[in-house]
Order: C-alpha cells, then sequence, then structure tokens
C-alpha cells in the first residue's frame, strides 16, 4: 500500500473556510477519483509559531501505478484549484511512502 501525505500550513485568517472547503469540496474530488482506499486528516499538535494552522491529509493507495495515474490525470487540476482559491495563504509539501508494516 502507497501512502501519499500533503502537509499544508494555511494562514489563521482563512483557516474555518479552507478546512470546510477542503472538507466538503477538494477531499471529495480527490477521493472521485477512484483511486484511493481510505484517507486521513491529521491535525499538527505541535506548531512552530509560524503563524498558521498545519494539517497532514493523508490519502492511500492501492499501488505506485494508481498514485502514476493520480499525479499525471488528476493532481495538476486539483493543485491548482488550492493554489487559485488561497494564493500566498499556505505553504504545501507532498510525500510518498511505503507502508510496511
Amino acid at each position: 500500500m502507497i501512502l501519499y501525505s500533503v502537509t499544508v500550513n494555511i494562514e489563521e485568517g482563512v483557516h474555518d473556510e479552507w478546512l470546510h472547503w477542503m472538507k466538503t469540496e477538494h477531499i471529495p474530488d480527490v477521493l472521485n477519483t477512484g483511486l484511493f482506499v481510505d484517507n486521513k486528516i491529521l491535525k499538527l499538535l505541535t506548531e512552530v509559531g509560524n503563524g498558521g494552522v498545519t494539517y497532514s491529509f493523508q490519502y492511500y493507495l492501492r499501488s505506485i501505478e494508481d498514485y502514476e495515474t493520480y499525479q499525471n490525470e488528476h493532481a495538476p487540476r486539483l493543485q491548482a484549484e488550492h493554489a487559485r482559491r488561497y494564493q500566498d495563504k499556505f505553504v504545501a509539501f507532498r510525500t510518498l511512502l511505503e507502508v510496511v508494516g
């Protein structure tokens, strides 16, 4: 199993609206690709005083091929929509991991 993790630090001023949008629109759009088998939202408890709130969005896939399909066919559109809505209000980084246990 593959874990695609997206960590986002969002400015506090847009946090509530952004989190609602993530839960009601963005994450359902990601899951509607049919490539993910599970997902989780985690909030970072040990903030470093950077003026925002940090979340880890974890998406589970069956295979690296499903990840590649997501990256090639869906990610550019979904990431662009997020960037358009919250330009200059967030920082994000993505990590790809393999579940080994």
